[in-house]
């Protein structure tokens, strides 16, 4: 891709209204566009990535043998009316009315949706279990959105959701899924903790959250250095030096950024919206449900909190918009950009390569790389006509001189 043909305005001074770093880098990167508080645009360079994310998503749930589908985002309030949610979601819950004055509202989450879609679908134990999962915009009206994706009012969220028979097939998928999330995490360069949670609006009498650890973070997270004891400190007022609760070390504090929550919904929505099933004995019994969330808009931030120094942004391979940036530093037209574009044409045949193209110094270039964030750079300079460029690693700093054909056949 040439740089001059790819949308990213960058800015120059540092946004006034960013207060951490991860929503600095999307504000001066040109990843994002303010639209409204808690509502942004994603520009290419973010659109990107974020099509990286679910890539990996989609592939770790597929793995484990979940369906994708997609459902409305405008919902009807008669199916929120029979969970039982209408009244108790809150504020949160963008509602309204169309032109024959009946109630919808915009999905925050999609639990009666989805619990509609099954039962009228699955009647028999010999169709369970079902796991249906979703990426799609989700809303909700935020007191105060802030920290720019980290809490916005509109945002993209996987939601999955599993139907079973037993509240020990439950249990199966419940593990199934938590283990595609540490996959799913893993390969997204985060570290990150599992804490028990609360089940807050979702409800279920068990849930865990998938924690981002993180200096900025809203939650605070309470864990033992002598055993595996990990919670929100919504749960337990815990402080630093308490024994912890399970007999074995001390507590310490911690700050993250939640980026998965997953659920034992057991049938708290399948009761009340007569979501059955006739099992292998003849008796009809209610379907008992998981639901599992990531917060994928927001997994942007989290990964750019902990993939960035002093605003110099490293995205790991396995979502970073390009394999490859190439930095000419002459103009177009002249003997070094077009060794740089020859090098640009091979290698994009095996990778995504980025091409600075544009009039620009070099001051101006190398700053927009650090804001790209591309873990392999290549330098097209002073020494091009003699055959040589530079070849450097974001991540190690490593700068090697290269000849133009040993860069052309590099394996990256």
């Amino acid at each position: 891709m040439k740089q001059s043909l790819m949308f990213i305005p960058t800015l120059r001074d540092m946004p006034k209204d960013a207060e951490i770093a991860s929503h600095k880098i999307l504000l001066k990167g040109g990843y994002v566009k303010q639209h409204a508080a808690g509502v942004y645009t994603y520009l290419p360079l973010a659109y990107k990535v974020i099509k990286k994310i679910e890539k990996i998503v989609r592939e770790e749930l597929d793995a484990i043998g979940c369906s994708e589908l997609l459902m409305p985002t405008l919902q009807s309030k008669d199916l929120w009316v029979e969970s039982g949610r209408w009244d108790g979601y809150g504020k949160e819950l963008m509602r309204m009315k169309d032109r024959h004055d009946r109630d919808f509202c915009l999905g925050p989450t999609h639990e009666e949706v989805v619990t509609a879609v099954v039962r009228d679908s699955v009647n028999s134990y010999k169709k369970l279990p079902v796991a249906l999962y979703q990426i799609q915009t989700k809303f909700r009206d935020e007191f105060r959105p802030r920290f720019g994706l980290m809490r916005g009012r509109e945002f993209i969220m996987k939601d999955l959701y599993t139907f079973s028979t037993s509240r020990e097939d439950l249990n199966t998928w419940y593990l199934k899924v938590r283990q595609a999330y540490i996959n799913i995490f893993t390969r997204l360069g985060l570290k990150f903790g599992i804490v028990s949670a609360n089940s807050g609006q979702i409800g279920g009498k068990e849930s865990e959250e998938f924690m981002v650890l993180c200096d900025i973070g809203e939650d605070t997270i309470c864990f033992s250095d002598g055993s595996d004891f990990a919670c929100n400190s919504e749960l337990m007022d815990l402080k630093e030096g308490d024994p912890s609760p399970d007999g074995k070390g001390t507590i310490h504090l911690a700050k993250g950024i939640e980026v998965g929550h997953i659920f034992k919904l057991g049938t708290k929505y399948s009761e009340p919206m007569n979501l059955m099933f006739i099992d292998v004995d003849n008796t009809k019994k209610p379907v008992v449900m998981g639901c599992y969330g990531i917060g994928i808009s927001r997994l942007i931030m989290a990964i750019l909190e902990q993939h960035n120094t002093d605003l110099k942004v490293l995205w790991p391979e396995t979502v970073a918009p390009f394999k490859v940036h190439v930095i000419p530093m002459d103009k177009v037209g002249s003997d070094g950009y077009n060794i740089a574009n020859d090098i640009y044409e091979e290698l994009k045949k095996k990778y995504e390569v980025l091409i600075d193209d544009r009039s620009e110094s070099a001051g101006v270039k190398f700053n927009d790389a650090d804001l790209i964030g591309i873990k392999y750079r290549i330098i097209v300079g002073r020494r091009a006509k003699e055959g040589i460029v530079e070849v450097k690693n974001m991540e190690t700093l490593e700068t090697k001189e290269m000849s133009i054909d040993e860069v052309k056949g590099m394996v990256f």
